[in-house]
């Protein structure tokens, strides 16, 4: 009984390595056809790009060039559109940034006592220093002079530089 046993197991232990080596060799058959078929693809991809680029065009026929050119003129609308697009969010990104600076300018200026200033006019006059008793003036000395015009008019145009009289 123990020989039949021993038999079984031997049996068995050549049929699985039977079993793995056949499936290990047609795994490796189709790695090896899968990997003919990329290069196939790939020299069709390289035979493509050459002549999307320009060269080896002297053996195209009229229909193969006309196929290129029409390939071509695609992509670029493809291109020009997305090239749109991204510019377009940019300037509302820019907008909407425009926005919130003159938001918080004005929080700034309405926190700083400063008027409103407005584009189109002309720069606002700053207002005179309240009048101070002779004591805080003799401190203040040549300071004050120098914080009188702390208001800068400043503008963001977006687009080509022009030429802007102020």
């Amino acid at each position: 009984m123990q020989k039949i046993i021993e038999r079984y197991r031997a049996r068995a232990r050549e049929t699985m390595t039977v079993d793995k080596s056949t499936e290990l060799e047609h795994y490796m058959e189709n790695l090896k056809h899968e990997t003919a078929n990329m290069a196939k693809k790939i020299e069709i991809l390289e035979v493509s790009k050459r002549k999307l680029m320009g060269q080896g065009l002297g053996s195209c026929s009229m229909d193969e060039l006309e196929d290129i050119d029409s390939q071509l003129e695609r992509t670029l609308k493809i291109i020009r559109a997305r090239k749109t697009q991204l510019f377009k969010d940019e300037i509302e990104h820019l907008n909407a940034k425009e926005r919130l600076l003159l938001q918080q300018n004005a929080s700034l200026r309405e926190k700083c006592g400063f008027r409103p200033m407005l584009l189109e006019s002309a720069p606002a006059p700053v207002p005179a220093p309240p009048p101070t008793p002779p004591a805080q003036a003799k401190e203040r000395g040549n300071c004050s002079q120098s914080t009188k015009n702390w208001e800068v008019e400043t503008e963001l145009f977006i687009g080509i530089p022009q030429m802007r009289c102020l």
